[in-house]
């Protein structure tokens, strides 16, 4: 689970591999939708509800990122026994 965050975290490979494809697809040939590149195309946009969408968008993969980081500890922690 702890390795599921740290590879959700690791955003910039997936904007030179993924490609990116507008619509969800199940071909693992072809690009794949992401929401890294989508917040990158939205960041770069002159329209300032896009670039409000481009910083909803990073505060979700953190708060992702964070609660999978959560929840690894707390399974994965030892128990300490007096």
């Amino acid at each position: 689970m702890l390795a599921l965050a740290r590879i959700s975290g690791e955003t910039a490979p997936l904007l030179f591999t993924a490609l990116n494809n507008q619509f969800f697809s199940t071909n693992m040939n072809e690009p794949m939708a992401n929401l890294p590149v989508v917040i990158f195309q939205f960041a770069m946009s002159p329209y300032d509800n896009w670039i409000g969408l481009a910083w909803a968008g990073a505060l979700l993969i953190t708060l992702t990122v964070l609660l999978l980081n959560i929840i690894a500890r707390v399974l994965f922690r030892e128990k300490i026994s007096a």
